[in-house]
């Protein structure tokens, strides 16, 4: 598995979150459905003029262990000096080390495969602990994401 280990100061995002569940798989329903929603009610609409720095990201936040579930959160940065719309959270990421993966391929197949295997051989192979930092997902403005050559990053935050 190809990855880039990036170091990133820590930095704000706007946007709304949906708390899912990870029993039975709930999350990788939930999420494409929370995209579609977000798609179809002006959510990443207005989140668009934001979206220069990174494009959207897709984060996983405040994982709650004892009730297996966490809040997922379509989001950008928020630029310097931006007036939030009342609409949406912001929140502040850690400073954080991070191991970014490419996967390349329509949604939501290609991510949901690529985080399978980050936990499963990636992690297992590495030495690399996950730092308990939000996970995200960055998707670039203007792909299609239908096609066999759409690229996804996948950052998870780590340490050693």
């Amino acid at each position: 598995m190809n990855y880039r280990i990036v170091e990133r100061e820590a930095f704000s995002i706007i946007g709304k979150g949906v708390r899912v569940s990870t029993e039975n798989g709930e999350n990788s329903k939930k999420i494409p459905e929370f995209w579609q929603e977000s798609n179809q009610d002006g959510t990443t609409e207005q989140l668009l003029p934001f979206a220069k720095n990174m494009g959207f990201l897709g984060l996983c936040l405040d994982f709650d262990k004892v009730q297996h579930d966490f809040i997922y959160m379509i989001a950008v940065v928020k630029p310097n000096g931006a007036n939030v719309p009342a609409s949406f959270e912001e929140r502040k990421i850690p400073k954080a080390t991070w191991a970014v993966f490419d996967a390349i391929g329509p949604l939501p197949h290609s991510v949901q495969e690529l985080w399978q295997r980050i936990f499963s051989e990636w992690f297992p192979a590495t030495g690399y602990e996950h730092s308990g930092a939000p996970e995200m997902e960055v998707y670039p403005v203007g792909e299609d994401v239908t096609s066999d050559l759409n690229r996804t990053e996948i950052w998870v935050p780590i340490r050693k």
